[in-house]
């Protein structure tokens, strides 16, 4: 069995022979062994000479995949012996030239075909034709039956390998794009982290210390203390936030809490009752409701919700101040409603800073994962902001987050391309040339079939020259092995061999070969030499008249004129 199986695998070779492989070779052998026994049936062969070529076909069909030029050798070499082996040599040829890998070796396993191809032949047909001929004609039939598949299969295969590393090519250049765009940003991010922590972090650290110092001070009421102390703990909220945000944007992780500051509220749905109970310790009415049957939310849906709730609350402590507020949230079936409303007021303070940039924002987180923002005036006056968000969405941009940070890894591994220059500066990337790499046209297929037609039109010109020189041949051996009733007639039994010979052509041609035993018996003895008449009028199709001449001991003894099936 292990025998078996190590046979298999060396008759598959390197490549993948799967069963529907091995199927279509075999179905391909059957019908070249057919059309080979066709041409074995019109030359007469026996029927031992039939069997070997079928056997022969099959062996090489299946062996061609792993000895490609082997069985193109041994093909070329027994197609003189084994006509029916004609229509299996442009395969051979075809698998050769996709399959020998190097020039140098293709070239010399087809040179060594065609000289077997050639010495074969010659041998073969030696008694029956002119040398020169059979070379002429060996040759144009191996150009245009083995040589030109070859060539076609050749290009075909390295065009699709050229393709295939084009596309290899210019896929790894996206890539090294892709990396360098996103080294860029997580430099521009970084750089932002650097300015929010050395401008906003400095103010922030000042409201702390102050309100800190503030909220100590005996000629403050009660109510005045409260107060300081609110200011003091959103400010400290707000340094939380703020050293989380710059650990985002520098290293893609949130930064750990310092130990002597208090630790930040939940942000997510579980700190809005937090956000809500800050607001109305800052004296504004807030009243939170919540509805349904409370569902666990995925990190940014969850994340979304309490931004949605931050963000209202602070447009109404900025435009609608003193006026009442409400939260609502409803766990719908599919989706978590966030509802913040906000009654008329008299007006915005005039000291009101806006960066009108909020409601954009929450419009665009709730986007990303899969929700929507509403926002507008509310019946009744005051103002209004709704939010829809699915239980289970992922933000749409997080991959893209993710292999930022995969890139900066790789990056301070020291694996992405970088620029020529000096350590730690970075190049300016040259997008012109990239994209220069990337418009690398492949070959479109109007291209290749214009090869590909080209090479069939040079085939079929080669066929072309094949015919005529049979043609010519045939009729030159035709002319040198016919004679007229007239010559025939003039021909005497008993004249001197030398004699007639010279009154008569050569009789070399394979028209002729095998007529002299067909019909009436020879002279015991003899050489005989036959003729085709020239003249054929009376003659089926299928029968042929011919003279005989048979010499002995110098002379003439028998002439014969009897018909022949072809």
């Amino acid at each position: 069995m292990a025998k078996t199986r190590a046979g298999w695998d060396w008759l598959r070779g390197p490549e993948p022979w799967t069963r529907r492989m091995l199927a279509g070779d075999l179905a391909l052998a059957a019908v070249l062994a057919i059309l080979g026994l066709g041409i074995e049936e019109l030359d007469r062969g026996s029927g031992q000479r039939m069997l070997l070529g079928a056997v022969a076909v099959v062996a090489l069909t299946l062996l061609r995949r792993r000895l490609p030029a082997a069985t193109l050798v041994a093909g070329s070499a027994l197609s003189s012996a084994l006509p029916g082996l004609f229509f299996v040599l442009p395969l051979l040829g075809w698998s050769a030239g996709r399959r020998i890998v190097g020039v140098g070796r293709a070239l010399g396993a087809f040179t060594l075909a065609f000289v077997a191809a050639l010495a074969f032949s010659v041998l073969d047909q030696w008694s029956q034709m002119r040398p020169l001929l059979i070379i002429v004609f060996s040759t144009l039939m191996f150009l245009a039956v083995t040589v030109m598949p070859g060539l076609a299969s050749r290009y075909w295969s390295q065009r699709r390998t050229l393709l295939a590393a084009l596309h290899e090519r210019n896929g790894q250049l996206l890539r090294e794009r892709a990396m360098v765009a996103g080294q860029a940003r997580l430099r521009e991010r970084q750089r932002i982290a650097q300015d929010m922590h050395d401008s906003l972090g400095h103010q922030l650290a000042l409201i702390a210390v102050h309100t800190g110092a503030l909220e100590v001070d005996p000629e403050l009421t009660d109510r005045q203390r409260e107060a300081v102390g609110v200011l003091r703990q959103a400010s400290v909220s707000a340094m939380h936030e703020l050293r989380e945000v710059v650990g985002i944007l520098r290293d893609g992780v949130e930064s750990p809490p310092m130990v002597e500051e208090a630790q930040p509220a939940a942000r997510g749905v579980a700190g809005i009752a937090g956000v809500v109970e800050a607001a109305r310790a800052a004296g504004t009415e807030v009243r939170m409701t919540t509805s349904g049957r409370p569902r666990q939310l995925v990190a940014a849906c969850d994340h979304a919700a309490y931004r949605i709730v931050q963000e209202a609350l602070t447009n109404a402590y900025k435009h609608a101040p003193g006026a009442p507020i409400t939260v609502e949230l409803r766990y719908e079936d599919d989706s978590l409603v966030v509802e913040i409303a906000n009654g008329p007021s008299a007006g915005p303070d005039e000291d009101v800073v806006s960066g009108g940039q909020g409601l954009t924002g929450l419009r665009e987180r709730a986007r990303l994962v899969g929700g929507m923002v509403h926002a507008g005036p509310a019946e009744g006056g005051g103002f209004r902001v709704a939010g829809v968000l699915p239980y289970g969405a992922e933000p749409a941009g997080a991959q893209d987050v993710a292999d930022d940070f995969g890139q900066q890894a790789q990056a301070q591994k020291g694996t992405l391309p970088q620029a020529p220059g000096r350590r730690g500066e970075q190049q300016p990337m040259d997008w012109a040339a990239v994209d220069r790499e990337l418009a690398v046209r492949v070959p479109s297929r109007a291209g290749g079939i214009a090869v590909g037609c080209g090479i069939a039109f040079a085939a079929v010109v080669v066929l072309v020259i094949v015919m005529i020189a049979a043609a010519v041949m045939l009729m030159d051996t035709a002319v040198d092995s016919m004679i007229g009733r007239d010559e025939y007639d003039a021909v005497h039994v008993g004249e001197a061999e030398a004699t007639v010979r010279d009154r008569l052509p050569g009789g070399e041609s394979f028209l002729t070969a095998g007529a002299d035993r067909k019909g009436p018996p020879r002279p015991e003895g003899s050489e005989c030499l036959v003729l085709l008449a020239d003249d054929q009028t009376g003659q089926s199709l299928t029968t042929d008249l011919v003279f005989r001449f048979c010499f002995k001991d110098g002379k003439l003894v028998d002439k014969q004129a009897y018909e022949v099936k072809q």
